[in-house]
């Protein structure tokens, strides 16, 4: 047992909350920690504290749960701050979207605009993200701040860059290796003989080593999808993108893993998308998978306010002691069990890429990697990184617009915003651009964002 504190900041995310005390009652090295549950919204934080102390008893594992709507009091003291807020809600995210599809812009490698990281969205969290730094280094300097939430390459590469003492890694939960071991098995591998490497950046992470027993498995990949690819064309419905990874890996000798290609990473590259003859080829439906996305969060949701509101209910029958919970929550448990009892273990995290971790990828950028996790914080493995092709589109596709929106949010420069538009892959005009950056600032809930981009 060790005596830490865990600060959960956006404690009402209700299915992140109960999968990390999932993971805590099921790891004995972390009973007794304390968790600090924190949210502005009153209602989701009193029911995820109800159902995760009912879980907790349950399971009959000690932790000492509190409750709070004061950021300041859930970080003090704390060894751990875990981030998993969205400063601005979903209905402000569709709504902007709405607006871009009038103006032109679609699904497929739009990652400012037609993604959940959208640029009027990660204004906000760019101001939470330095609200919530500046008081973790006021009040417990020393702890771990773990980043869940949107955007994590973005935001871990303003926060290295700025807070050079904070002690800072994001964590991606479609970048757990699960891809990787699904892959495996599907091509008939038995996951525990692999091995893997998957460097790159957050959502624009790939396969680049793959080995079997010590051998390299990318030939028995090969001769899996000789076999199999015809039947594979066949017999997938839309929406999937396992095609399109199928197809990138034999353009770039790597394999998509994680959101890489998936709408939910912002469905890298864009020319498979570049029409509706084109989507419907490679059979892509990008607001289908949205749609389902959005749909089942509201079905979490209801279902975890049902169990909430039924105190009758066991909640350990409806949300089971088993399952891929650290999948779910980015491994947090996993690694806040390695740092805290020294544990040396490798997990996939994000951080700056500050020996070259991944060579090709400017030092002050984050870059999502290997690490050794342990009691000495966390240390980088250096990869071999990307295939240069590759290289040259992360630097085109994914640093270059994030600078860009960097250095806009930090001058508060309009055209800077205007030039971010335009590096997306559907702007046509700077005519275009304008009226759909008009269109979004005019919107009745983004006055701090007008009166910020001057």
């Amino acid at each position: 047992m060790v005596d830490i504190k865990i600060s959960i900041i956006g404690a009402g995310s209700a299915v992140f909350s109960l999968s990390l005390i999932r993971g805590l009652c099921v790891t004995p090295n972390l009973e007794g920690s304390t968790i600090s549950f924190m949210d502005i919204n009153r209602e989701r934080l009193d029911a995820v504290f109800s159902v995760c102390r009912r879980y907790a008893s349950e399971m009959n594992v000690k932790l000492k749960l509190e409750k709070t709507m004061d950021r300041k009091e859930s970080l003090k003291d704390a060894d751990f701050v875990i981030n998993t807020a969205l400063a601005a809600g979903h209905h402000r995210l569709r709504e902007g979207w709405d607006i871009a599809r009038r103006h032109g812009f679609n699904f497929g490698g739009s990652h400012h605009i037609m993604h959940d990281e959208a640029f009027w969205i990660n204004f906000y969290q760019f101001k939470l993200f330095d609200s919530i730094i500046g008081d973790i280094l006021d009040i417990c300097p020393d702890a771990w701040y773990i980043q869940l939430a949107n955007p994590v390459m973005a935001g871990i590469t303003y926060l290295g860059r700025k807070y050079k003492t904070a002690k800072i890694i994001g964590l991606c939960t479609a970048s757990t290796g699960g891809d990787v071991y699904h892959l495996a098995k599907t091509i008939g591998l038995e996951t525990e003989h692999i091995s893997f490497q998957i460097p790159g950046l957050n959502h624009f992470i790939w396969l680049t080593h793959f080995y079997y027993k010590g051998e390299d498995a990318f030939p028995i990949l090969d001769e899996w999808l000789n076999r199999e690819e015809e039947k594979l064309w066949r017999t997938l419905k839309a929406p999937t993108t396992m095609l399109i990874a199928i197809d990138l890996y034999k353009r770039f000798h790597a394999y998509p893993i994680g959101d890489t290609c998936d709408p939910g990473g912002g469905a890298w590259p864009w020319w498979y998308y570049a029409d509706d003859e084109t989507r419907k080829r490679w059979k892509l439906d990008a607001e289908e998978t949205w749609r389902r996305y959005f749909l089942h969060l509201e079905k979490d949701l209801e279902k975890f306010f049902e169990v909430a509101n039924n105190p009758s209910v066991k909640v350990t029958d409806v949300y089971p002691p088993t399952g891929d919970y650290e999948r779910e929550i980015g491994g947090v448990v996993s690694i806040i069990e390695s740092m805290a009892c020294n544990i040396p273990r490798i997990f996939q995290v994000n951080i700056l890429n500050s020996n070259y971790f991944v060579p090709g990828i400017p030092q002050d950028f984050a870059v999502e990697i290997p690490a050794l996790v342990s009691k000495a914080g966390v240390q980088g493995v250096k990869t071999y990184g990307l295939p240069k092709p590759l290289t040259v589109y992360a630097l085109r596709d994914r640093v270059s617009p994030v600078n860009m929106e960097i250095e806009a949010y930090e001058s508060g420069s309009r055209d800077l915003l205007l030039q971010l538009i335009l590096m997306d892959p559907w702007a046509r005009s700077e005519e275009q651009a304008k009226k759909f950056l008009e269109d979004i600032l005019a919107l009745p809930y983004h006055a701090e964002m007008r009166e910020h981009y001057r």
